[in-house]
């Protein structure tokens, strides 16, 4: 959402005004996050409580951002007009986005892929454009009302949440059974777990936010919701697809076991979160090259895009593997593999756009680095550092120093 400069200018110095100041105890206990360091989140509160103007814009681009959720939602696998090919409406479902019709015969089957190109027959399956908008809202709600106490960003994202993971009439079932589905050929596919994996941690965040003594969501809400994440998270990981997803060796497989990582960490599932944080080595070592680059995603007609996708998944995951002690990034590979590295790689395209990527890309989108080069500039690498002063914000601003966690900033759904 973009807001006019003038309404912004007023918008931040009306939430500024409204913060409390440094004599009133408005302080918060950390929260238990899984991706964000939630101590981090204690100290940003105490900066904003100070009246630290370094984050005056930051906080006026989220709160603007909260405030565009707040008539929006809640969503629900029950609201599809079509059912899974199971017909069962609680699942989850949604169709492969790069599968078209096939122009040649009478009924368009097989379908045929074109990489990179969206059909918009996927819309017929509505859950997937819902499930990006219950990942986004319930993100921005909950560090909105985490930042300036007001219930009302608490309240809706607790209904967003509740509504489609907690009540019986409309909860979805924790699967992924249906997704990515390819007419004429399945009735889904292990690959369609990347419609969750690419985002969904962003939820746990929230729901850890919000656990914190959010106006709105309760105690039974946290444990139900516990609950239904220890079975999404045995689907994920022991499921036919989901055991096959995870030994994917491209951005599926970094996406899937990043998912599983932090919700074995939230589940309090400790073996299974420290053994996939060893594995997230064994990822930087067959995908990044001693340049840094990303050799199967330079490959995609979206090249910049899928580097960049694929490395969010990595440094979330470092995140996440550095809650259970293991320092990814710090870690180099047998060629000199490093996160950094793959980070620096894509620097100057970063900074000074398209001309300075040469590699194929169908639709170049400048801010798709932004949030992967605040991330390595944050754990101290100085090429990243450098580059922050000159990166493109995504719409509706530059929030990255409020949650300090990378998000994939060009959903191709989406934009």
């Amino acid at each position: 959402m973009r807001v006019p400069y003038i309404s912004f200018l007023l918008l931040t110095a009306n939430i500024v005004a409204s913060l409390p100041n440094p004599g009133h105890s408005n302080s918060r206990k950390a929260p238990d996050t899984v991706v964000i360091d939630g101590y981090r989140l204690v100290d940003i509160q105490a900066q904003l409580n100070r009246g630290d103007l370094s984050l005056k814009a930051s906080l006026g681009h989220l709160v603007a951002q909260a405030d565009s959720w707040l008539n929006q939602g809640p969503w629900t696998v029950t609201s599809k007009a079509k059912a899974p090919p199971n017909g069962t409406i609680h699942d989850y479902a949604s169709q492969a986005p790069y599968w078209w019709p096939n122009p040649n015969t009478p009924d368009g089957c097989p379908y045929i892929q074109k990489d990179g190109v969206r059909n918009p027959e996927v819309d017929n399956y509505p859950d997937k454009i819902n499930s990006i908008k219950l990942f986004n809202s319930t993100y921005v709600l909950a560090l909105a009302w985490y930042y300036t106490g007001n219930p009302k960003y608490s309240y809706h994202a607790a209904e967003i949440i509740r509504t489609w993971f907690l009540d019986t009439k409309t909860a979805m079932n924790p699967n992924l059974d249906h997704a990515q589905i390819i007419p004429c050929a399945n009735t889904g596919r292990s690959i369609g777990i990347i419609d969750f994996s690419q985002d969904y941690t962003e939820v746990i965040d929230a729901v850890a936010i919000l656990n914190t003594g959010a106006p709105g969501w309760s105690k039974a809400d946290a444990a139900a919701f516990q609950e239904w994440n220890k079975r999404f998270l045995l689907w994920l990981a022991y499921s036919p697809f989901g055991v096959k997803e995870s030994s994917a060796t491209n951005n599926h497989g970094t996406f899937a076991n990043m998912q599983i990582t932090a919700l074995a960490l939230f589940t309090c599932n400790h073996s299974l979160a420290l053994t996939k944080a060893e594995l997230a080595k064994e990822f930087i070592n067959n995908q990044v090259t001693s340049n840094g680059s990303q050799p199967q995603e330079l490959a995609r007609t979206r090249s910049f895009h899928y580097s960049n996708f694929d490395l969010t998944a990595h440094l979330r995951w470092a995140l996440i593997a550095r809650k259970v002690g293991v320092d990814l990034f710090k870690y180099k590979g047998p060629q000199g593999q490093t996160l950094f590295k793959a980070v620096n790689f894509l620097v100057p395209a970063a900074t000074g756009g398209a001309s300075d990527w040469a590699y194929p890309e169908l639709q170049f989108t400048q801010y798709a680095a932004t949030d992967n080069i605040h991330a390595a500039a944050q754990e101290g690498d100085l090429t990243a550092k450098e580059a922050v002063k000159n990166l493109t914000p995504p719409p509706g601003g530059d929030i990255f120093l409020l949650r300090q966690a990378p998000q994939q900033l060009d959903n191709i759904n989406t934009t």
